[in-house]
């Protein structure tokens, strides 16, 4: 009779895989170990407030918001954040009459390089299925964001091959607000449709 493998064997089993993956990159001289390490750097330090950052930007720029919403993999760079080896970033422009809300359908698709890591609840399947399903309910009833009915509200994938980001409106009341004020206001929510950004 054959048992499932220990916890313990599991968990060593998975930084040995890893190595010799790493291993096999740098002998097909793919990469080299002080890339991954600048890599993983820089995933470690993705965090919303870069996201935030060029929000801010693009409501106070008239020409970074159109770069920003032509290119959001450059409107990154132009920030500062590394993009290369990431996925093609696009941006989506909430207004009075469209609101976006991203998903990743499949597993945990997210725009990583601007925004960090994905909220745990951004992974669950009860998030990805409702938010297809009932994504006016979902938003009301999770994050009280109410979506008036006149207002359409389109769900959007994320995938391996294309990132997407919410360019939220500027609320109102925030007039005169420099870019590091109005930066500190934008939550991570906010850039991926679940909330709204409040003055």
């Amino acid at each position: 009779m054959t048992t499932a493998p220990s916890t313990a064997i599991l968990e060593t089993d998975g930084p040995r895989l890893l190595r010799a993956v790493r291993a096999l990159l740098e002998q097909k001289g793919l990469v080299n170990t002080q890339e991954l390490q600048e890599r993983l750097a820089l995933t470690d330090s993705a965090n919303p407030g870069q996201g935030a950052r060029m929000v801010a930007k693009a409501w106070t720029d008239p020409a970074y918001h159109a770069l920003m919403l032509a290119d959001g993999t450059k409107a990154a760079e132009a920030m500062g954040i590394p993009m290369r080896g990431m996925p093609p970033l696009g941006v989506l422009e909430n207004t009075p009459e469209l609101h976006h809300l991203v998903v990743c359908t499949l597993c945990s698709c997210y725009p990583r390089a601007v925004l960090g890591y994905p909220p745990f609840w951004y992974k669950s399947a009860a998030f990805r299925a409702r938010a297809v399903r009932d994504p006016r309910g979902l938003l009301a009833s999770e994050w009280k964001t109410v979506i008036p009915d006149g207002v359409t509200l389109r769900v959007v994938d994320s995938t391996a091959d294309y990132r997407w980001m919410v360019l939220p409106m500027r609320p109102p009341g925030t007039e005169g607000w420099d870019e590091a004020r109005l930066a500190a206001m934008v939550r991570e929510g906010d850039m991926i449709g679940v909330t709204v950004p409040r003055a």
